[in-house]
């Protein structure tokens, strides 16, 4: 039988795989519009995850190509990596909230002229 932590860790991995076919996660984090548009070919890695109870924390790897206007600077076609970490609470087998956290200063860095 599997722990509670077990069920919650794999409920936030089916959540976060759907988040590479699917619109950006669901959140109102301040730039998830600007990165739907700028990034629409993302694909997230989870690169480590934890559980604790209801809590779930996860830090992820983007990858995506510049496609659109980010942070008003135009596309350029770069391949970008960037880290997100993502605090979730799961309830009943659902992601009921979360949180997320990314590295805008290397995403940044990315897409400045070289």
């Amino acid at each position: 039988m599997k722990s509670t932590d077990q069920n919650n860790i794999e409920a936030v991995t089916a959540f976060i795989e759907s988040l590479s076919q699917a619109n950006l996660d669901r959140t109102e984090q301040f730039f998830s519009g600007q990165i739907e548009e700028a990034f629409p070919d993302r694909q997230y890695a989870v690169d480590e995850i934890m559980a604790q109870g209801e809590k779930v924390v996860a830090r992820l790897v983007m990858t995506a190509t510049h496609q659109g206007t980010f942070a008003g600077i135009a596309p350029t076609g770069r391949a970008v990596k960037t880290t997100q970490f993502r605090e979730y609470r799961v309830t009943d087998g659902q992601v009921a909230e979360q949180f997320v956290w990314f590295d805008t200063g290397l995403l940044m860095m990315q897409l400045q002229a070289k």
